[in-house]
């Protein structure tokens, strides 16, 4: 029968998506793995991949129409053998074969705003899936939801469709998870639903909006990307008890060694220097290395337990239109500051044409806000689920002065740690940031 290709839920938070463009056209054959979509997220244009194969016997959704619900039909895959009649009534609003409630995505762990960046330790949310629940087959009562290709799969096979656990939406067994049962690898579990975000509150709104007088003032709608920052912000200072730091560090030093290492750099192939090292990636640097001297602090409050990390994630955070997005750098604590340099300006590029991929934004073992190239001298971050701390950083200003008893002029950077009181204490954050402080001032114990 005729398969419903649905809107995926490619990202944690979204709720829906739209259609940016369109890789496979009517008639077009598909199979498994093959990009057929440009789906636009709340933090991302990301490319969609077919988990089922068969030829695109109707497309639904037109590209840039309004933004489409996650798991409602998009397009309609016919599989072999089958014929445009078959269709007949799906493209009209027939509902597809009845299936179970679909898994929530659960909260983004990455990027929230602004002083933040990203969210919650779940598990990642189910692969984006291309095809909607099958007639289900029965499981002492209960519905087991499979695609035709998985059951025929299963049958084959001779295994039980009620023993795997689907990876589709509404949880349905697709052909990866057959085949996944068939290795001996156990099928995937579906990702947990999470709790639903509040409520608007029109009333409220009506209230402050009593406050203008009418025609002063033009209601601007938030987007996606500014609803999820607000909520990860609000969910931020209510659940997490933030602990603040400060301390101001010299950055003489630290400016020598750029200069070094931007002198230092070799030409590329378009004629300019391979890299241009900039203090923010030398903070990177420094917080990772500072971490791994002081790992009571690299950890993630659970209800279960503290997560101790045995590497430096650091994530930075990126602004774009509309708000802000944090990729990840992996293990930064062994990468030259050379490759730090090219990593984020690569980032930071796909990051403000939201071209990021979730995993090079979702989880991090902290984050660093850097305010300072815009003359801010310092301010604190609000702590980014389910990090436990966040480093503001400030412009390097040059102040005068006691050194030795005699004034001097030396280029200050303060900086603010806000760390999760639950997981990260006064004493310990007072470490981390003095072993920070040792590294900034003496920048060469990160070449070692």
């Amino acid at each position: 029968m005729p398969i419903n290709i649905l809107m995926p839920a490619l990202s944690p938070t979204m709720e829906s998506g739209s259609l940016a463009k369109w890789l496979k056209k009517e008639g077009d054959e598909v199979r498994v793995g093959d990009i057929i979509a440009e789906i636009e997220t709340d933090k991302a244009t990301m490319e969609f991949e077919a988990i089922d194969e068969g030829t695109i016997g109707k497309i639904l959704v037109a590209e840039g129409s309004e933004e489409v619900p996650i798991n409602q039909p998009i397009a309609i895959l016919l599989e072999e053998g089958e014929s445009a009649d078959a269709m007949a009534g799906m493209d009209a609003g027939a509902p597809p074969a009845p299936a179970a409630p679909a898994p929530t995505p659960s909260p983004e762990p990455t990027a929230a705003p602004e002083p933040e960046t990203e969210a919650k330790p779940t598990p990642a949310a189910a692969p984006a899936a291309a095809a909607a629940p099958a007639t289900p087959v029965t499981n002492g009562g209960a519905r087991v939801f499979a695609s035709p290709l998985a059951r025929r799969m299963a049958k084959d096979a001779g295994l039980d469709l009620a023993s795997i656990a689907g990876s589709g939406p509404h949880g349905r067994i697709v052909k990866a998870d057959v085949e996944a049962a068939q290795a001996g690898g156990g099928a995937r579990a579906a990702a947990p639903a999470a709790a639903a975000a509040p409520a608007a509150t029109p009333m409220a709104d009506k209230a402050i909006l009593a406050l203008y007088e009418e025609g002063s003032y033009e209601v601007v709608p938030h987007d996606k990307m500014r609803k999820i920052i607000a909520t990860r912000l609000v969910e931020a200072k209510q659940t997490i008890p933030h602990f603040y730091l400060t301390l101001d560090t010299e950055i003489d030093a630290l400016l020598r060694l750029r200069a070094e290492l931007n002198a230092a750099a070799p030409e590329g192939e378009d004629g300019k220097p391979a890299w241009k090292v900039s203090v923010n990636d030398l903070v990177i640097k420094a917080m990772a290395v500072a971490l791994q001297r002081v790992p009571d602090a690299n950890v993630t409050w659970t209800e279960g337990g503290m997560l101790r990390h045995t590497r430096s994630d650091i994530g930075v955070a990126v602004a774009i239109p509309g708000g802000l997005i944090t990729p990840v750098v992996r293990n930064a604590e062994s990468k030259p500051i050379s490759q730090i340099s090219i990593e984020m300006k690569d980032y930071a590029a796909r990051a403000r044409n939201r071209r990021l991929a979730p995993e090079e934004y979702q989880g991090g073992t902290t984050a660093i806000s850097n305010l300072g190239m815009f003359g801010i001298k310092d301010f604190a971050a609000v702590i980014n689920p389910p990090h436990a701390t966040i480093l503001a950083v400030g412009a390097g200003i040059p102040t005068p002065v006691v050194r030795d008893g005699e004034m001097v002029a030396r280029t200050i950077m303060t900086v603010t740690l806000s760390t999760d009181h639950r997981a990260v204490d006064g004493a310990l954050g007072a470490e981390l940031l003095n072993a920070f402080k040792t590294l900034i001032e003496q920048p060469a114990g990160m070449l070692a």
